[in-house]
């Protein structure tokens, strides 16, 4: 077992996904383990198993419970981990997520000198796995891999310094692999029956879209409900909404029509009261200018329920775009803050900003409680999405869509004003999202 200290910065690091869960499970703790580890983990409900039997069976994810599986260091010393990690399958559901504890291959002689030092306990790490062995472990046996976080740069405190060292280090390209472990989630992979969606769409100024918004909406193989969400407008968009529901209403017999007033001001905004009015399974964005067109949402669905992630994220910046659908500067902002968050968030973003993203809406519950620790930085509701998503694990994919002119009012992003914004979010989740966690105490 490492040192005490180095245990509560790995615990912290575990943390940040697990206290968002209702269930820690300790798998098969090794013979040398005290238990350390999972009790400086934070979640609500937490024991260890020493049989496969003994972790909750969730086959269904209707349930909504969310399982996380602890492995501290158990692959290190597996002589056939495809089949551990396939048994372990069994007893999960796509909400589930295993969290591995793998310890720094190329630091045996390192992990020597600490355990004659006795600064650990225990046998050395016997199987030499690196980070491109387990992604294909993970492949054969069910699983993708959607978060890895190094951890342990410093073993002691040394007045504070270390805690700094352990924090900064892993936002620092080639030298974030030095250190002594790293805790690896994996999402295991199950595709969906359908489920049912709730669309929202924000909508200010935007009176000559909305007809088309609903009209072109194609159908879906499960109950559908669309919500309007108007925000402030001064070109009667409002009246169109209700004018809109109560001309489809009786005959659009495929989807539910709800519409709400913001009281707040911005997207942001906006979405967050659509989604707290949303009542079924999966919630998505579908932005009132149409640039993004309705016909493609079911390439989102599709991408869900095929089980290829439980974050789908739209992106405008692989097909050409028509007219002067986005102009110069923005398009090269959007390619900025694209590689910008990739890195920030270790996720492979070609489009931070597209405004349609769809999502489970149990996890949108629980990264309004990851917002609340985080804090309320995003004026635009786009990085509040992915920054959690990231975080807990959904696992993120991309759906290129064909980005549209604007055929009805005008923008309103101020590209300066709201980019400096953005570029103050990227920097904060520089050293909170990517930076390394506190030890827990």
């Amino acid at each position: 077992m490492p040192h005490p200290y180095l245990t509560r910065v790995i615990a912290g690091q575990v943390s940040r996904l697990t206290r968002y869960y209702d269930i820690l499970v300790q798998f098969k703790p090794l013979a040398n383990d005290d238990g350390s580890l999972l009790r400086h983990a934070e979640c609500g409900e937490k024991f260890s198993a020493s049989r496969l039997e003994e972790i909750p069976e969730t086959p269904h994810e209707t349930s909504g419970k969310r399982v996380a599986v602890l492995i501290n260091g158990n692959l290190n010393h597996d002589l056939d981990i495809e089949a551990t990690l396939s048994r372990l399958k069994s007893r999960l559901n796509r909400l589930s997520r295993v969290v591995i504890v793998l310890y720094n291959p190329y630091f045996r002689g390192v992990f020597w000198m600490a355990t004659r030092l006795g600064f650990r306990s225990g046998p050395l790490p016997s199987t030499f796995i690196t980070r491109d062995a387990l992604a294909a472990l993970a492949a054969l046996s069910g699983y993708q891999i959607v978060q890895v976080k190094p951890v342990g740069y410093v073993s002691v405190r040394l007045l504070g310094l270390g805690t700094l060292i352990n924090r900064l280090l892993p936002t620092v390209p080639l030298l974030r692999w030095c250190g002594a472990a790293a805790v690896v989630v994996l999402r295991p992979i199950a595709t969906s029956a359908p489920p049912s969606l709730s669309i929202v769409i924000p909508c200010r100024n935007e009176r000559g879209n909305l007809e088309e918004a609903l009209t072109r909406l194609p159908s879906f193989p499960a109950p559908v409900e669309v919500i309007f969400v108007e925000g402030h407008s001064s070109d009667g968009t409002w009246e169109e909404v209700q004018r809109v529901i109560a001309s489809h209403g009786a005959r659009f017999k495929r989807f539910k029509l709800a519409a709400f007033q913001q009281t707040g001001k911005g997207k942001s905004d906006a979405v967050r009261l659509g989604f707290s009015k949303a009542t079924h399974d999966l919630v998505t964005i579908l932005d009132a200018d149409l640039t993004m067109p309705p016909e493609m949402l079911p390439r989102f669905y599709n991408a869900y329920c095929a089980g290829l992630a439980d974050f789908i994220n739209g992106t405008r910046l692989v097909y050409p775009m028509e007219g002067e659908a986005m102009r110069f500067l923005n398009r090269l902002g959007n390619v900025f803050f694209a590689k910008a968050l990739s890195f920030v968030l270790d996720a492979h973003l070609t489009d931070s900003l597209c405004g349609t993203k769809l999502l489970r809406r149990d996890d949108y519950a629980r990264m309004v409680r990851w917002r609340n620790d985080f804090g309320d930085v995003d004026p635009f509701g786009d990085f509040e999405l992915l920054f959690p998503a990231a975080m807990l694990g959904l696992g993120i994919i991309d759906v290129p869509v064909y980005y549209r002119a604007r055929q009805y009012g005008q923008t309103n992003i101020s590209r300066f004003r709201h980019g400096f914004m953005l570029l103050r979010m990227t920097l904060i989740g520089l050293f909170r999202v990517k930076g390394g966690a506190a030890p827990t105490r």
